[in-house]
């Protein structure tokens, strides 16, 4: 590994990590702070803009590479530069950039200003050599994906009026992980094939309200928290094990030991290993079934009143077995068996499956091999967090959710959490993955 070429990745990732580029509509962002973060990256990235046609929608990026093949259907690679907020009690100052322990410390280092870097230096230094791709090349960077999306969700339909039809898209999702499950005695390149659709949906429990000194039965709070606990406690939707979580298993079987035998054969034993499965933790559980948390309540004028009004929110993540419909027809049902009422206040676009053996899943793959030779084996799943691929699902049938990236367990708890920090030892292997990728594609 060139340690020139680390030190002079390390510095400009740096830069990009300084600028703060959170993107809050509740309590504001600085817009000032989004120009000046394009601004670097045609600074930091000059051969690429000019080798692109740049299209800014409302301070996301579109960016054309034009390819020799006009017949060719385009590719979309594509990273996200904004950020979440950085409440709490940093190692390291959030919004430093400041080169630790072997680490780069700040919001964005690994969501998403690593792969973005990446990505985009990758692109700088072909165009620079004078490489002209075979077909065109689209880059897109929203400003907004950590909130609604509606970046890509504007760039998509504006695709999608042009006539574009991607053939691949890579977006951001999975990582390289060290023991992606319990017992997995391996380190996979885990590759997103598809994400849960999210609905946010508001439950409230309604009464004539009182006070406080003669209480009924199945006041509005008391209604709420056993609805809840009956979800906590029983299942309320079905569990299922998709191909892509059979594949998932069976690559992770040679990695388990004995223990592996069991998943050689996973296709042939979905409905025992889906019943074991939600008993392994909330991450095993979260791949078989549609989940739901709650995340927020309110209700009460004062301490002595009983409450006519009385709510909580809840984050559904819908499996692509059971779809949103039938999740959202579930989940009302139970709560109506406690007279409670039901309000979808907001829901994303369902994403279709990509195959694990068609041609972007394989590519990845290669590029892995090629780059990343510390990685035993990639292996595909479906992600349960939300990302901007699935806006360009309505132009693509291959959506890839993958970054090149080695991160721990305790890395991944800081993406939007405290200490979010990325390895240093990433930065030339990431870069030469997209260069592989751009060059192959």
């Amino acid at each position: 590994m060139s340690v020139e070429r680390q030190d002079r990745y390390i510095e400009a990732l740096q830069r990009m990590i300084r600028i703060d580029t959170v993107s809050d509509p509740e309590n504001g962002s600085c817009p000032e702070n989004f120009v000046k973060f394009r601004e670097l990256l045609w600074d930091l990235f000059p051969h690429i803009k000019d080798a692109c046609e740049v299209m800014d929608f409302d301070g996301s990026v579109l960016m054309k590479w034009e390819g020799r093949d006009a017949k060719a259907a385009p590719v979309l690679f594509m990273n996200h530069y904004d950020v979440v907020p950085a409440s709490g009690d940093w190692r390291y100052p959030p919004f430093s950039g400041e080169l630790a322990e072997g680490k780069i410390w700040g919001r964005g280092a690994l969501d998403n200003k690593g792969g973005l870097f990446a990505m985009l230096q990758a692109a700088d230094e072909l165009a620079a050599e004078g490489y002209a791709p075979e077909r065109t090349i689209y880059f897109e960077s929203a400003c907004n994906e950590e909130t609604l999306g509606q970046g890509s969700d504007q760039i998509s339909s504006w695709l999608t009026g042009q006539g574009v039809r991607l053939d691949m898209v890579f977006d951001e999702g999975g990582d390289v992980l060290r023991e992606p499950l319990s017992g997995v005695k391996g380190t996979f390149a885990m590759i997103g094939v598809a994400e849960k659709s999210i609905v946010n949906m508001k439950f409230t429990a309604r009464s004539d309200g009182g006070h406080a000194s003669t209480p009924g039965k199945d006041t509005p709070l008391v209604r709420l928290g056993k609805f809840m606990a009956y979800v906590d406690r029983h299942r309320v939707f079905d569990v299922e094990l998709a191909p892509a979580i059979v594949e998932m298993l069976r690559r992770f079987a040679p990695y388990m030991g004995k223990k592996g035998r069991l998943l050689e054969n996973a296709g042939k034993m979905r409905r025992p290993l889906g019943t074991l499965m939600p008993l392994l933790g909330p991450t095993a559980n979260s791949l078989v079934t549609t989940t739901i948390a709650f995340t927020m309540t309110g209700g009460g004028e004062a301490v002595n009143v009983i409450p006519r009004e009385a709510w909580v929110i809840g984050d559904m993540r819908c499996s692509h077995h059971q779809g949103k419909v039938d999740s959202i027809k579930e989940i009302t049902k139970t709560a109506n068996k406690f007279g409670i009422d039901v309000e979808i206040t907001d829901e994303s676009i369902e994403s279709a499956v990509t195959d694990f053996n068609g041609r972007a899943f394989r590519l990845v793959e290669e590029a892995v091999a090629a780059t990343l030779p510390y990685v035993d084996a990639c292996a595909p799943f479906i992600m349960t967090g939300g990302s901007d691929a699935r806006f360009f699902g309505r132009l693509c049938d291959q959506c890839i959710r993958f970054q090149p990236l080695l991160i721990t367990d305790e890395q991944m708890e800081s993406i939007h959490g405290v200490n979010e920090c990325l390895d240093a030892d990433n930065m030339v292997p990431a870069v030469d993955y997209y260069r592989y990728m751009l060059t192959h594609v």
